[in-house]
């Protein structure tokens, strides 16, 4: 094999393959990635067996030599990154593989691309076709929500739903839940399977990196134990987590007598990110008192002091004191727009705060109880 490729193009694709080779494993050939170089086109390819990508690079490309080699993360990740040169020529032989620039030379030892892992591709005749942004952002505003660590294992991956024009993601740790809904086109009858298609949240982490802004739409597929994803430029695999989701639709709160309240994320967040400055670990509550046009936010930690922060708010109702996790709201304000706008559902003290959006984003927040 010998190819030539702009570095930088080469550079990302390899970085975001390389990222899911396992650091440490007992089977050692996992700790690189694949390049196949065919026709016009280079396809890298690497996996933990748990979850895989294909990756395909075209731009930029010259093949001189088709083949397939296995380049090492550690090694071929470093080459690249600090490389200067603009063009990167790779060349297997018996000897190894030979990787170049116009002033730096390398040599690595080669291992045999046969004993590879297969990586799945996209064969899928049943799928779902999203948008790519819609279904980023709803990555992103459930994935946060979960609880790998777990000793309930099914709440470490975010729960996909999938059925007819519907497509809704769910992500919980028990304390907090995250749900967003969308839309989508199925083909050939796709849909999910109940409570059971949980994607690990370092699947989601992947599929996030591998969707490009540049794309229009991607495809989605659960299979069996398996989901894949396509995009223009990629493949992504992953074991699904076994269990079942608890269900979520208990926890979302359905109430007729909760008060409403419209709040603007920026100003809440600042609000939010001073008064916690007297909180730590193991003083995580702050008061959120609603009265008399008013949101007055209250830490006290015994070492480090109290805060009280003031932010007005269009409410004039009797007054309601309900106690949160700082980090949970916070979490909640990092994936939405500073100036974007949610509505604020509380009832009492020992009630869950909902908070909810226009464009099918709902976010359950469960109260602590905290001792004066």
């Amino acid at each position: 094999m010998k190819i030539t490729c702009q570095r930088d193009t080469l550079a990302n694709a390899f970085a975001l393959a390389a990222s899911i080779a396992p650091t440490r494993s007992p089977k050692e050939i996992l700790q690189n990635v694949k390049i196949t170089a065919a026709g016009s086109k280079l396809t890298l390819s690497a996996t933990d067996q748990e979850v895989g990508i294909r990756l395909d690079v075209t731009e930029g490309v010259e093949i001189d030599t088709e083949g397939t080699a296995l380049l090492p993360v550690q090694r071929t990740g470093a080459i690249f990154r600090e490389s200067s040169d603009e063009k990167i020529t790779i060349e297997t032989d018996e000897s190894g593989i030979r990787i170049s620039g116009s002033r730096s030379k390398f040599r690595l030892p080669g291992s045999n691309p046969d004993e590879f892992p297969t990586v799945r591709e996209f064969d899928q005749e049943k799928y779902h076709q999203l948008s790519t942004r819609q279904f980023r952002e709803m990555l992103r505003r459930t994935a946060f929500a979960t609880d790998s660590e777990s000793s309930r294992y099914a709440l470490g991956g975010v729960l996909l739903e999938m059925e007819e024009n519907s497509v809704i993601a769910v992500g919980t740790d028990g304390r907090r839940l995250a749900r967003m809904e969308g839309t989508g086109e199925p083909v050939g009858g796709h849909q999910t399977n109940g409570m059971t298609t949980i994607v690990p949240t370092r699947a989601i982490a992947l599929i996030e990196k591998a969707l490009s802004e540049k794309d229009d739409s991607v495809e989605v597929s659960s299979q069996g134990n398996d989901l894949l994803i396509r995009t223009p430029r990629a493949v992504i695999s992953s074991r699904l987590v076994e269990g079942r989701y608890p269900n979520w639709r208990q926890v979302l709160p359905q109430r007729e007598n909760a008060v409403q309240i419209d709040v603007t994320v920026g100003p809440l967040f600042a609000a939010l990110r001073q008064a916690a400055i007297v909180t730590d670990i193991d003083s995580r509550g702050v008061d959120f008192t609603f009265a008399d046009g008013t949101l007055k936010l209250e830490a006290s930690t015994a070492d480090l002091g109290e805060s009280q922060i003031e932010l007005p708010i269009a409410y004039d109702g009797e007054s309601i004191t309900l106690t949160m996790d700082h980090r949970y709201l916070a979490d909640f304000c990092k994936v939405m727009d500073g100036e974007s706008t949610f509505v604020m559902e509380i009832e009492s003290s020992k009630s869950p705060a909902l908070l909810s959006t226009d464009d099918g984003y709902a976010y359950v927040i469960m109260p602590m109880a905290r001792d004066r």
